[in-house]
């Protein structure tokens, strides 16, 4: 399987903040980020829950075999307001939204080391040379 996606457009809060939360979840296997996400205090956790339920809605596999192998948070469009300020003047005010990008993959089974037959090599070289 090649991995789902699925992706938050224009997600209105800055994309500093929610990378805050995107590096708390990346690595993990989803069923562990969304109990994660249910507990943390900040206010991009809720959106990501909801995207990582849709990427494994859209893998069609249940969340204890896939992994967020792989979850960006790009800067959207720039709502451009202005403030009224001292002397006539005005100074812009930026309001950023976040795009975030998010990718699961299964969990690859992880391959046992062959065992060291060469263990008992050293002791007989450490033997010889006393």
């Amino acid at each position: 399987m090649a991995g789902s996606t699925a992706q938050l457009k224009n997600y209105r809060q800055s994309p500093r903040k929610v990378r805050l939360v995107a590096d708390l979840v990346r690595g993990k296997r989803a069923d562990r980020a969304l109990a994660q996400l249910s507990m943390l205090p900040k206010r991009a956790s809720d959106p990501v829950a909801k995207l990582i339920k849709s990427a494994v809605a859209n893998a069609g596999a249940g969340a204890e075999g896939l992994v967020v192998s792989k979850i960006e948070v790009n800067g959207g469009i720039v709502f451009k307001r202005f403030m009224p300020r001292a002397r006539g003047r005005a100074s812009a005010i930026r309001k950023k939204t976040s795009i975030i990008t998010l990718t699961l993959s299964a969990i690859e089974p992880k391959a046992k080391a062959p065992k060291k037959a060469a263990a008992k090599a050293p002791k007989a070289a450490e033997e010889t040379q006393n």
